[in-house]
């Protein structure tokens, strides 16, 4: 039979396609995997740490005509989360939601709690630990961010507390003025902690807090930062801008035995031409607060001894609600110089109080017997006539010798 043109053509379209269609059922297509290859056995870390990544992969897979869109879901899944870490990837890949910490701190983000401009100076010799706070940006209220609220204008009172760890005494405590509806304030303002040793930048650390003071209800805690002493070299300004942190608890297993009841400065000078020696008790820092209101009421004692006929003993002044008074008070004993090395000098810190007995702080004991630094200033003393040589010492709380009365 002829056929036309246009009619050979169309059988042979048909003949064509009853090749590739064959009769029957229809077989399944192939699974999506044999066209895009899965990733190998070792995935990367970020991926095969996936909780539902690992079961996508290592679960054995599921026939195509009990699920279909399965294969389809884990290609995605894989390519999806390639390079992707496993805190961002949720079960079913999404945009990733913003997380608010309940706490309402994030101490890695500097916008939140704000950053701190200061330095700090250990001047060795004077044994005196400079801070200068000079300024702070503090972070604008945003309670998506989870901040605490300040003022109800947005602002907040700011100031600048300083606090030497270990350590609990109010006296260890330091605090800038406050300045008022700001979150840039500037202090340019320094506090300085006398009677620091180099033990104690070996071993102690500043904690620095900023806060927003509120007259009716608690201060607020904005943020703060922790600098290990012996970070600093002497004599030498280190200079920070740094991102405040959340607040950390402090420990408070401390070893009670290593508690300290203060610092004493004295001065020590052997007079030729009073043919005596002089005693100065220049200040106290950081000595423990013996009254109910955090505070003592302190006033150093002295005596010579032995002391056969008791007159030896001297008194400074008492210095009012205070844990770091300054003295500035010189005592003369009538001594000749080559009967010092007989006699031990012993120094006590009390509090006064009014209408019953006054409470012992803390003291030290200088000559021949004692040990470290104390013997050391005694011998210096001695060595080097009409010279006044001056050290800061550590206050005990036990005293050998000494009668604990007043």
């Amino acid at each position: 039979m002829t056929l036309r043109k246009g009619e050979k053509m169309t059988i042979s379209i048909q003949e064509h396609m009853a090749i590739d269609v064959c009769p029957g059922p229809i077989k399944p297509i192939k699974q999506i995997s044999d066209y895009f290859p899965r990733f190998p056995r070792g995935l990367p870390a970020a991926v095969g740490r996936s909780g539902t990544l690992r079961s996508a992969v290592s679960q054995p897979s599921v026939s195509p005509a009990e699920a279909p869109r399965e294969d389809d879901e884990d290609v995605d899944q894989l390519f999806g989360a390639y390079g992707t870490t496993p805190a961002e990837q949720p079960p079913k890949y999404q945009a990733p939601e913003e997380v608010v910490d309940p706490e309402g701190y994030e101490s890695d983000d500097c916008t939140t709690l704000g950053t701190l401009d200061f330095s700090l100076l250990y001047d060795q010799e004077n044994n005196a630990l400079h801070c200068t706070i000079n300024k702070a940006k503090l972070p604008k209220l945003d309670f998506k961010k989870g901040l605490k609220p300040m003022d109800h204008n947005g602002l907040a009172d700011p100031y600048v507390k300083l606090h030497l760890l270990p350590g609990a005494s109010k006296a260890n405590k330091l605090r800038t003025k406050t300045l008022r509806n700001t979150l840039n304030p500037t202090w340019n303002e320094t506090l300085t902690y006398y009677g620091i040793t180099d033990e104690d930048m070996i071993r102690k650390t500043l904690r620095i807090s900023v806060c927003d003071e509120d007259k009716f209800r608690h201060n607020e805690f904005i943020g703060e930062t922790r600098i290990p002493l012996k970070k600093l070299k002497p004599n030498q300004t280190k200079n920070f801008n740094i991102c405040l942190e959340k607040q950390l608890p402090i420990d408070k297993t401390e070893d009670k035995s290593l508690e300290e009841r203060g610092r004493i400065l004295i001065s020590l000078k052997y007079s030729s031409q009073k043919q005596g020696l002089l005693v100065g008790i220049i200040r106290c820092a950081h000595l423990a607060a013996m009254d109910a209101n955090g505070y003592s009421d302190p006033y150093v004692k002295t005596y010579l001894k032995p002391d056969e006929d008791k007159k030896s003993k001297h008194k400074t002044a008492v210095k009012k609600k205070t844990l770091n008074p300054e003295f500035n008070e010189e005592f003369c004993y009538e001594i000749k110089h080559g009967d010092l090395a007989k006699k031990t000098l012993e120094v006590t810190v009390w509090d006064y109080d009014i209408g019953k007995s006054n409470d012992f702080i803390g003291g030290v004991v200088l000559g021949i017997n004692a040990k470290g630094e104390r013997l050391k200033h005694w011998f210096d003393c001695l060595k080097n006539k009409d010279k006044k040589i001056e050290r800061w010492h550590t206050l005990t709380n036990e005293l050998p010798g000494a009668v604990l009365s007043d």
